[in-house]
């Protein structure tokens, strides 16, 4: 096996680091699913209850709120759980082939979108004497220090 250059090692990492996250979002987009789709069951079987007693007691009581109104409307629980059956947790199987060795062989530049430290200093842009004297307000001198 050949041993891997700078830029190969950094495109492991980042691609580790990024997967992970992959992971972690689709777990809680699973459990946030499934919550929001017990959540709608309820409202489901709390309006069903509200329109027994609205028959039961002749009054008009609204069986649902805002919300949950629109999301039964919307998406329904059999909707979220069709979503949820229709895909599994790590379906996208990640194969890592050998990848080609761009830039020379050296790694790229630290970007903090990865989660790395960038090294250099930021930009900081001098300003013009002549626009930041007309930029800043007139001062105000008080009588006593025209006096004195």
């Amino acid at each position: 096996m050949a041993t891997l250059t700078p830029y190969q090692r950094q495109f492991r990492t980042r691609m580790k680091r990024a997967i992970r996250l992959r992971a972690s979002a689709d777990a809680k987009a699973r459990r946030y699913t499934q919550k929001l789709a017990d959540a709608i069951g309820a409202a489901e079987d709390a309006a069903t209850q509200m329109n027994e007693l609205n028959q039961l007691y002749n009054v008009d009581v609204s069986t649902y709120t805002l919300l949950t109104q629109a999301l039964h409307a919307n998406s329904g629980q059999e909707v979220l759980l069709d979503h949820l059956a229709q895909s599994t947790p790590g379906e996208e199987l990640v194969i890592f082939n050998q990848i080609p060795n761009g830039n020379g062989g050296l790694p790229l530049p630290s970007n903090p979108l990865f989660g790395e430290a960038v090294a250099t200093p930021p930009i900081v842009q001098q300003p013009d004497m002549a626009q930041s004297a007309a930029a800043s307000p007139p001062q105000i001198i008080e009588r006593e220090q025209v006096d004195s």
